[in-house]
């Protein structure tokens, strides 16, 4: 680590937040800053690759800055009245629970960018989906860095409109249809969630977050809580996704580009529970506990449900598309997430802090890995891919086969990679939940969910023989193997699920001291 001025932490942080918003402005004017390209097209892509770069470096000098013997300290703070008739105020800072969420955004917008720059996505100008991207980039870091209930709102919203676009104008079959679905899902939760938003911040006189988390709910009645924990828990199930509320996700997965997909998977989710951690597990602690046995029950259904509709898809016939598989995916893994947030205790929030930043990076390489075996065969169909790979995607491109394989054996919460700890400590979590939570409920939550990882290791398993190993023993052409581009996009998820695997400590050590003075008053 090193040693960076409390002030200079401060200017990272509003780069970080506002750079991106800048980048979107200037990639819109009619020659945008940045390297010269070839053509007006490549260069406005050059300009998302710099300044998504420029804010993933911003990123780790602020995590390379950042007090790791203090995480629960709020640091590189920014506090200025914004609107005094509200009380509402432009308030920054990171700890240890939001850290590694600004870290990873950065990390994939930028590889999304990389990725984008040597495959162009087919479609409408490069200009307005470079901005869509940067401009999603600058909701998404505000959304995790933001300290003010209003504020977080307006980040929350923020994303919404550049992931509609992104889906409706660059994406595949059914775009439209999928890009109302997921704005009409999504808008409708958030006006439900900003109600509650509003509850909290008249009912305790502040919209302050950091005030509001001290407090720990002393200053709401119970029935305050309750109201707000259903109102704000509803849209922030909706992002998540939480079954029965996930509907939008597979449409969107399937329709939305590639880079798209991985974002949304890789970051988007992150939102919604990274909204019941910061706001719901502090601020109104009576109420949420008046929830949590629903939300872990709505949790392992929801680990199930997504299991056996993986299942379903990856049979032979069953005309499965291997991007909704991973979308379905999602709606498992963001149940263990939410089954480690419903015990409220130490460890299972740890684990499902862990879980969300697994899930970014192996959920984020699957849908690269996805799209590059589209733009090879024409067809994310699992009957169809199997056919065109012959006998093994291995044989054919054994180093794209190797990476799908890792990708899927990382999903599957191998011990040794990233996928394994969230989960574990999530159970771990269920097994020994807060007082005043029902154990044997819990416990049967834990077999549920537990029940749930071999599902989820059935269904990618199939996945991983049908596409790199079966198919009918007769000659195909072989299929471009993975590219200088893709490699360079790629290598960094897999060696940080690998890392991440081998060395939880790397991001328990943040989160752990954030967690426990977040679930006993606060973050000051």
């Amino acid at each position: 680590m090193i040693d960076i001025n409390e002030s200079v932490m401060r200017v990272l942080l509003a780069l970080i937040v506002v750079g991106p918003l800048i980048g979107a402005v200037a990639a819109l004017l009619p020659a945008p800053p940045g390297l010269k390209g070839k053509s007006p097209e490549q260069s406005v892509l050059r300009h998302g690759v710099t300044v998504t770069g420029v804010i993933l470096a911003a990123a780790i000098l602020l995590a390379l800055g950042f007090d790791h013997h203090h995480p629960s300290r709020m640091q590189a703070t920014t506090d200025i009245s914004w609107i005094p008739a509200l009380d509402v105020r432009i308030h920054l800072g990171i700890d240890g629970i939001s850290l590694p969420l600004v870290v990873l955004t950065a990390l994939l917008t930028f590889l999304c960018a990389l990725y984008s720059y040597f495959k162009p996505p087919t479609g409408p100008s490069p200009k307005a989906f470079v901005a869509l991207l940067l401009l999603l980039e600058t909701g998404t870091l505000a959304t995790f860095a933001v300290l003010d209930l209003l504020l977080f709102f307006l980040a929350f919203e923020t994303v919404l409109i550049p992931m509609y676009f992104l889906i409706a104008r660059w994406g595949g079959e059914g775009r439209t249809r999928a890009a109302w679905k997921f704005i009409l899902f999504t808008l409708l939760g958030s006006v439900v969630m900003l109600l509650g938003l509003l509850l909290i911040g008249i009912k305790a006189g502040t919209f302050d977050m950091v005030a509001l988390a001290t407090d720990n709910g002393r200053s709401l009645s119970a029935s305050v809580q309750v109201i707000a924990v259903l109102a704000i828990g509803l849209g922030l199930a909706v992002k998540t996704p939480m079954w029965p509320l996930h509907s939008w996700l597979p449409d969107a997965h399937t329709s939305a580009p590639t880079t798209g997909s991985v974002l949304l998977a890789g970051v988007l989710l992150k939102m919604g529970t990274y909204g019941f951690v910061r706001i719901l597990l502090p601020v109104a602690p009576h109420g949420f506990r008046t929830f949590a046995p629903y939300l872990a029950a709505f949790a392992v259904v929801g680990i199930i449900y997504g299991s056996l509709a993986c299942l379903a898809l990856a049979r032979r016939g069953a005309k499965g598309d291997l991007k909704r598989l991973i979308a379905y995916s999602s709606v498992g893994h963001m149940g263990f997430v939410l089954l480690g947030i419903a015990t409220m205790t130490p460890t299972g929030v740890n684990g499902a802090l862990f879980a969300n930043i697994a899930h970014g990076l192996i959920t984020g390489l699957l849908f690269f890995l996805v799209g590059a075996l589209k733009d090879r065969t024409g067809s994310t169909d699992l009957d169809t891919l199997a056919e065109e790979t012959g006998l093994a995607l291995y044989g054919k491109a054994p180093r794209l086969g190797g990476l799908l394989a890792f990708g899927a054996v990382a999903s599957l919460g191998l011990p040794g990679l990233a996928g394994f700890w969230g989960e574990m400590l999530s159970l771990f979590g269920a097994f020994k939940p807060a007082v005043d939570l029902s154990r044997p409920a819990f416990l049967t939550f834990m077999a549920i969910g537990a029940f749930g990882t071999l599902l989820t290791a059935a269904y990618m398993l199939i996945v991983v023989r049908r596409v790199c190993m079966g198919g009918a023993e007769r000659e195909v052409p072989k299929l471009a193997d993975v590219q200088g581009y893709e490699f360079a996009a790629w290598t960094p998820l897999v060696a940080l699920t690998v890392v991440a695997g081998l060395w939880p400590r790397a991001l328990l050590g943040l989160t752990d001291p954030a967690v426990h003075q977040l679930l006993a008053g606060g973050t000051r």
